[in-house]
């Protein structure tokens, strides 16, 4: 009987240090163009701990393209709702820093926040996912103490402090600062996925960088419209603005190994959205595609 209650006693204690009162609910996840060369995504993760030490931080990337708004609002849009209800994620894509930009929290109907520049980068998030508030960052009151003679990295000094006192629980939402209109979010205008006389037009949003693959924001329900069944042809024009600059007629594949190594395909992404790829091979280098709002495509069926 010692022994039994010897065990549980330290069990309980185990579990007293892993989980301890005030530890946060909820996850950081952080996003920048800043890069791992310096210490500046560190400084990041250090202004997080100390708001509390217990907190769960993560990285959802730091190699967003330098000043590259769109990208770094299509990453959030690409990763966002595979975390949990509560999770916040603090995206610092900021070339405007220290300007007249509002810095804010965007909270989504789904229950996630997203804090940040409202420069743009939450376009997607908020067109996708909805605006159930959003609020201002009152820095008189939410900023790191001793920063406030800096101007040039809020996402040290206002965002990552900000995001963690939001996940860990130290403040509530509320407490951000004062309300916005939700139709305020500042949003990039693009080319939305349409369907149009057999044709299919839409943007090319990213690329899968590591592998050259070229995406498109045309979603499966919109490519399903076409009618074109696997192994079946496909025709995939690409411009940039509004100049023809690439013409590919290729087989609609489930798989890459539907195809010949080096020989195109098209398929459906991770996001059931249209792409573009060569097998074993990088399409977007080889036939100079990049990507963004100016970058547009369209789609048919081969025989169109």
């Amino acid at each position: 009987m010692h022994r039994l209650l010897t065990a549980l006693c330290l069990s309980a204690a185990l579990a007293a240090t892993a989980a301890p009162a005030g530890a946060a609910d909820h996850a950081l996840v952080l996003q920048t163009d800043f890069g791992t060369a310096d210490g500046a995504v560190s400084a990041m993760r250090g202004v997080a701990y100390g708001v509390d030490p217990h907190l769960t931080v993560a990285d959802l990337t730091h190699d967003i393209p330098d000043y590259d708004i769109w990208v770094g609002g299509y990453r959030l849009f690409q990763t966002a709702n595979y975390w949990p209800e509560g999770t916040v994620f603090v995206s610092v894509i900021d070339p405007g820093v220290g300007t007249a930009r509002k810095s804010v929290v965007l909270k989504t109907k789904a229950g996630r926040y997203f804090v940040g520049p409202d420069n743009g980068q939450f376009t997607l998030i908020a067109e996708r996912d909805g605006v159930a508030e959003l609020r201002e960052i009152d820095e008189q009151v939410n900023r790191l103490a001793g920063s406030g003679e800096s101007y040039t990295f809020h996402g040290r000094d206002v965002y990552a402090y900000v995001g963690a006192r939001l996940a860990s629980g130290a403040i509530r939402y509320e407490q951000v600062g004062p309300a916005l209109p939700a139709a305020s979010v500042v949003r990039i205008p693009y080319q939305k996925a349409v369907h149009a006389n057999g044709t299919l037009r839409g943007i090319i949003p990213v690329l899968d960088v590591k592998y050259g693959n070229v995406w498109t924001n045309i979603p499966k329900p919109l490519f399903d419209e076409l009618g074109v069944r696997e192994h079946e042809l496909v025709r995939v024009r690409i411009f940039h603005n509004k100049k023809l600059i690439d013409t590919v007629v290729a087989p609609y594949e489930h798989t890459f190994g539907g195809v010949a190594k080096g020989k195109p395909l098209v398929y459906l992404n991770s996001l059931l959205e249209v792409a573009l790829a060569l097998n074993q091979d990088n399409y977007a280098a080889r036939h100079h595609i990049a990507s963004g709002v100016d970058w547009e495509v369209e789609i048919s069926r081969a025989g169109k």
